[in-house]
């Protein structure tokens, strides 16, 4: 993709190109917050495009030069990555890794400091002219190169300096140099940085740099994003390979876009960086389209044995998706973009480990056959989902685990008034059960009858509440089971301890990446504690604590 094709940075591209090609600035800032590698990328093209385009009087040559500051561990490094990539130089192993050297210096190294990296950028503009004229004369019939008119040709140098922050960190007394570079050199030069930080912070002190032209990078809507991800859909499967193989065939590129616009629905609200967002994209998509994939196997395995003499393998793959299929997979998939978001987006987990944690059962959907005309009928996304979070793994959680989702099902089902039941009772107490409700079964002629809370769902509670929830509950109920610690004398300190520990916050992030719990608030929001609710019904927590021995209907506000 070219960079004026680029969803989202038309105009960045339009600016940028006519300043380099025209009468460019010396010394360029350009910060992008939220997409700095797609940045990159852009920019990258762009000087591509331009160092390509044919050279006249009026227009000049261009060649840049890209160097990333994070890798530039000494001056050194910089000034050879610069020269090198201006010219196409590349150190080989069997000369030594030498570097470039100007044919009229056989002594001095550009190299060394400032002086002489300025002297190299001279002699680097020399022989790029020299090599243009000789260009042009061979175009010209092979006559003899003139240096004359090589000498006279307009080249015009464009360095970039990726993560350029990284400078007044690791080397800051380049920073006012390479803004005053074009002004040392005496060369047509343009030097331009990019950064996700703004110039207030990069600047030097006491006005040592001039300021520079700020090219401001657009912020990218939700549809440029989905446009960009999707041409990003990878080309190098081809409709010649086996489909069983990979999960970017190009039968399977129509759902693709479908899939990203429900991807960007979820997740653009906590993020706007396209890589991100494509990172969960790889993550998510294999999942996706394993029914798909599945369905394609058992077909392919049901027409060979119809017919064995007839090459399946050698036909291309038809696979036709439903629309009643598409809004399956992307009911049943919704929420899973979430957990992916909470775990991929802060690096807790990589992609590929996490999509082979989280593959979809086999024959989770199954597509209508236009043989029979026969569609089983399947079960709806929540009662999937119900279904796969009720299976045998709640059995293998920890005890504490099992603790902390019954204290979610308690925080999202009673009201937060009712927590002063479970915190005001004692060790040695008698047990202060919540009278039944006795209803005559009549209502006031004109209101509705209350709906208890477990009927309408889970409602969200903070952190806090699920902590102190399951101190009450291990107050009352693991007591027994605790060993004998003889330094807590006060009642309650040892729970207070135990609900403190790290485990039980990574306990928390455990079941909310296995989809026991929902984490409601953004997991990069600072202001205000974070938020779940329970994903487990009322069967799954009936069972937990018939196995941890809790009456779990004395707690509820509205028992069954």
């Amino acid at each position: 993709m070219s960079a004026s094709t680029t969803p989202g940075y038309e105009a960045f591209s339009e600016e940028l190109g006519f300043l380099l090609s025209s009468t460019p600035p010396p010394f360029i800032y350009i910060q992008s917050f939220e997409a700095l590698r797609t940045t990159f990328t852009v920019v990258d093209a762009l000087l591509h495009d331009l160092s390509r385009r044919p050279t006249g009087v009026d227009q000049p040559s261009i060649h840049c030069a890209t160097v990333d500051a994070a890798s530039c561990f000494t001056p050194r490094l910089f000034y050879e990555g610069v020269i090198h990539s201006l010219i196409d130089w590349i150190p080989e192993w069997e000369d030594g890794c030498s570097i470039w050297m100007p044919e009229e210096s056989t002594t001095v190294r550009w190299n060394e400091n400032l002086d002489t990296f300025v002297h190299g950028l001279v002699s680097a503009q020399a022989y790029l002219r020299l090599r243009l004229s000789q260009t042009n004369s061979e175009k010209r019939k092979g006559k003899e190169p003139d240096t004359e008119v090589g000498r006279n040709q307009n080249v015009r140098l464009v360095i970039v300096i990726e993560r350029a922050e990284k400078l007044k960190e690791d080397h800051p007394e380049l920073l006012v140099p390479l803004t005053r570079l074009a002004e040392l050199a005496r060369i047509d030069l343009c030097v331009i940085f990019i950064s996700q930080v703004g110039w207030e912070d990069v600047r030097p002190p006491f006005g040592a740099s001039p300021d520079p032209y700020f090219v401001d990078v657009p912020s990218l809507t939700k549809e440029n994003i989905s446009k960009l991800l999707v041409t990003n859909y990878p080309s190098y499967a081809s409709p010649n390979d086996n489909l069983l193989e990979t999960p970017y065939h190009p039968a399977l590129a129509s759902l693709y876009p479908h899939f990203i616009t429900m991807l960007c629905d979820v997740c653009y609200p906590f993020t706007h960086n396209p890589d991100e967002l494509q990172y969960i994209a790889a993550a998510r998509w294999p999942g996706f389209v394993k029914p798909l994939i599945d369905e394609y196997k058992q077909a392919l395995h049901e027409r060979r044995q119809e017919d064995n003499e007839v090459d399946l393998d050698s036909e291309l793959p038809q696979i036709n998706v439903s629309e009643d299929l598409r809004i399956r997979l992307i009911r049943y998939f919704n929420a899973s973009f979430t957990t992916a978001l909470e775990t991929l987006l802060p690096r807790q987990s990589n992609a590929a480990d996490w999509a082979s944690a989280n593959v979809p059962p086999d024959n989770l959907f199954s597509m209508a056959r236009p043989d029979t005309g026969y569609q089983q009928q399947q079960p709806s996304a929540q009662e999937a989902l119900a279904a796969t979070s009720s299976q045998a793994g709640m059995r293998s959680l920890p005890r504490m685990s099992k603790f902390l989702l019954i204290a979610s099902f308690l925080a999202s089902t009673n009201p937060a008034k009712s927590d002063l039941r479970m915190f005001g009772r004692g060790l040695d107490e008698k047990k202060h059960r919540r009278r039944g409700a006795r209803s005559s079964g009549k209502t006031k002629s004109g209101v509705a009858s209350k709906i208890p809370q477990r009927l309408l769902g889970p409602i969200a509670f903070p952190l806090d509440r699920i902590l102190a929830i399951l101190g009450a509950l291990l107050e009352e109920n693991d007591v027994e089971t605790r060993l004998v610690a003889r330094e807590f004398v006060v009642p309650g300190e040892y729970t207070d301890m135990e609900i403190g520990r790290v485990g039980v916050y990574a306990a928390i992030t455990e079941l909310t990446s296995l989809g026991l719990m929902h984490r409601t608030s953004p997991a990069d929001r600072l202001d205000g504690p974070p938020m779940f609710k329970a994903a487990i019904s009322y069967d799954d927590a009936l069972a937990l604590a018939k196995e941890l021995d809790i009456a779990l209907n004395d707690l509820l506000w509205d028992p069954v």
